[in-house]
């Protein structure tokens, strides 16, 4: 063998070697089609019968007919008419029943949890939810859900890592039926399910081309407050591109869908949720508000299945049923977690990579959850506390400054508006203050305080917690109840506290800063305002305002010791008497706002004329 061949042997065996590694299946590849081809199997080798179905302790027996079911009356004629049953599955989280009417999951209880009333928490039930396939057979419009399956005699029970499945069967003739698989994997949330189509093809009416996959439920209330679960309740989906989106919270709704990941009927802390291995190749979604007491909202899906003129067809999907936590909802992937509504623009960030974090660590304490909000208040109050010192150093500046003000409004006058502003935009630049410099700091604040405004109401883990007289930190505390007057009929001790809290602080603020005239009384306005805005907000949410006024009515009281009004005023003289070569240059804002007096006092001047 000459030098040439060898090198080129060689090659090849390191091309050959390269592509084995680089090409070979990732685990979730191998997961995947190992799920794909179980379910083929049982397709093949399932037996032509049905199996035996029971429901509490009465068995029913039924035999697929060999006969095709065209013979009875139209398409499974013979799966019109049957018995319902139950079957149950359940792990160490969820407790699901599937009926043989329409092969469906037909109720789910979130082991753990309760509802307002104390029963155990049902995510959805009874016959106004519905889920099958729809499509055309022999001119007749076929619904799975409508139609009797065969299935198991009995259900069964799984923990931490066991799994299991059971089947149900409609049969149109032998050979030819549909199957749907349920598997559960022990503590988890996730149900699987897979459809598998035997022999349909010539079945399904020939000018189609995908089946429908339909799904309506009606979620009923599981809080105390049913308007407040409204405002969060709506449908979540994930295109194929990655993006999640969401329906209105506010008005019914419907969106047309391209490829879609998985969709979501989502209430306030529990979602069901349907995800796609492959994607829903297009359909549309809707949530509708009804009229109905206890309902929260309806929500109906209509999602298309690619059908290939074959002998098998396979669709593996999963169901996901369980509670709104950040944590467990990211575990799911596909971006799940943006279901959680952490606010918008630079407040999700602050929630999400800051609050959220913090929240985590203090838990792992084991700390009660209204002394995790607690601590949450007072390091946010650290963390600001620069800020603040800023802005009330500020505002001390303009207080000190006010005498002077007052001597100027005098001699001008308030007959002209623009001319007074420009004598004050002298004063300002004369003794070096910023007039915003007082409001900037408290702006960079706001997105920390509207960040908690979205944190506390969507967070899952305050659910059912007490602290105090609250005995549910997710809904408002009524420690006094009545007959609703304009949709009021409770009083929430906690805004009452966090608004007596806000007048003081008000009240304090007008003293130390000398403000007169209307201004004075306007600060009492807004507290009262929010006495009625946010008596059926979350108490979590009420009490961290509640918090967050006192201790920073305490840092303004800490702050007025450590500043003399003397002293500030002696530095604004110092300032005067330098020479303009060293004093500080004029920010942009103050250098358009006196060009903008310029060119009013201009204006009036030509009026006059």
């Amino acid at each position: 063998m000459d030098k040439n061949t060898f090198t080129g042997l060689f090659l090849m065996l390191i091309i050959i070697v390269g592509s084995v590694f680089l090409m070979r299946p990732t685990d979730e590849e191998i997961k995947r089609e190992q799920l794909l081809q179980d379910s083929i199997a049982l397709a093949k080798t399932a037996p032509a019968q049905a199996n035996t179905i029971t429901s509490n302790d009465t068995t029913t027996a039924t035999n697929a007919p060999l006969q095709d079911s065209v013979i009875a009356t139209g398409p499974f004629g013979s799966a019109k008419n049957g018995t319902e049953s139950l079957v149950t599955i359940e792990n160490e989280l969820i407790k699901v029943n599937i009926t043989n009417k329409g092969g469906r999951i037909k109720s789910v209880e979130i082991k753990g949890e309760k509802d307002y009333t104390g029963k155990p928490l049902i995510l959805f039930e009874g016959d106004d939810n519905s889920f099958g396939l729809q499509f055309s057979s022999a001119g007749e419009n076929v619904n799975t859900n409508d139609l009797y399956f065969s299935g198991p005699a009995q259900g069964f029970q799984v923990s931490e890592g066991d799994s299991s499945s059971v089947t149900f069967r409609l049969s149109y003739a032998g050979d030819r039926y549909i199957d749907y698989i349920y598997s559960l994997k022990g503590n988890s949330y996730q149900v699987g399910y897979v459809v598998v189509t035997k022999g349909m093809q010539n079945v399904v009416a020939p000018s189609e081309k995908t089946l429908t996959l339909n799904w309506n439920a009606s979620l009923t209330q599981k809080e105390r407050d049913l308007s407040n679960e409204q405002r969060y309740a709506t449908a979540y989906f994930q295109t194929a591109e990655g993006d999640v989106e969401d329906l209105s919270v506010s008005s019914d709704d419907k969106e047309e869908l391209g490829q879609t990941k998985w969709i979501t009927f989502k209430q306030h802390f529990f979602s069901n949720s349907l995800i796609a291995d492959q994607h829903f190749n297009g359909g549309n979604i809707a949530v509708n508000t009804v009229p109905d007491l206890n309902t929260v909202k309806s929500f109906e899906a209509n999602l298309n299945l690619d059908f290939a003129r074959q002998d098998i067809n396979t669709y593996p999907m999963r169901f996901f049923f369980g509670p709104n936590k950040y944590s467990i909802l990211k575990a799911q992937g596909y971006g799940f977690e943006e279901q959680v509504d952490l606010g918008w623009g630079p407040m999700t960030w602050i929630n999400r990579f800051i609050t959220l974090p913090v929240f985590n660590v203090l838990e792992d304490f084991n700390l009660g959850y209204g002394l995790i909000i607690l601590i949450l208040t007072i390091l946010l109050k650290l963390i600001l506390s620069p800020l603040s010192y800023k802005s009330y150093v500020s505002m001390a500046k303009m207080r000190v400054l006010k005498p002077e003000m007052d001597e100027i409004k005098k001699k001008v006058g308030e007959d002209n508006p623009t001319l007074l502003q420009q004598e004050y935009l002298k004063l300002y630049k004369q003794a070096g203050v910023n007039p915003m410099g007082g409001c900037i700091p408290m702006l960079l604040q706001m997105p920390f305080t509207i960040a908690f405004f979205f944190f506390f109401p969507n967070l899952f883990e305050l659910r059912g917690e007490s602290f105090l007289w609250m005995d549910d930190l997710s809904t408002y505390d009524a420690v006094v109840t009545f007959r609703p007057i304009f949709g009021f009929g409770h009083i929430s001790l906690m805004v009452v506290l966090m608004t007596i809290a806000t007048l003081l602080s008000t009240w304090y603020n007008n003293s130390v800063s000398g403000i007169t005239g209307q201004m004075k009384y306007i600060g009492y306005f807004m507290p009262l305002i929010f006495l009625f805005v946010l008596n059926s907000f979350p108490s979590g949410l009420t009490y961290y305002y509640f918090l967050s006024t006192v201790f920073t009515f305490g840092q303004q009281f800490a702050i007025r010791q450590f500043i003399n009004d003397e002293k500030i005023h002696a530095k604004l003289e110092a300032y005067k008497k330098k020479p303009e070569a060293k004093k500080k240059k004029q920010s942009g804002f103050q250098k358009r706002m006196e060009e903008y007096m310029r060119q009013q006092q201009a204006a009036a001047s030509n009026k006059k004329k």
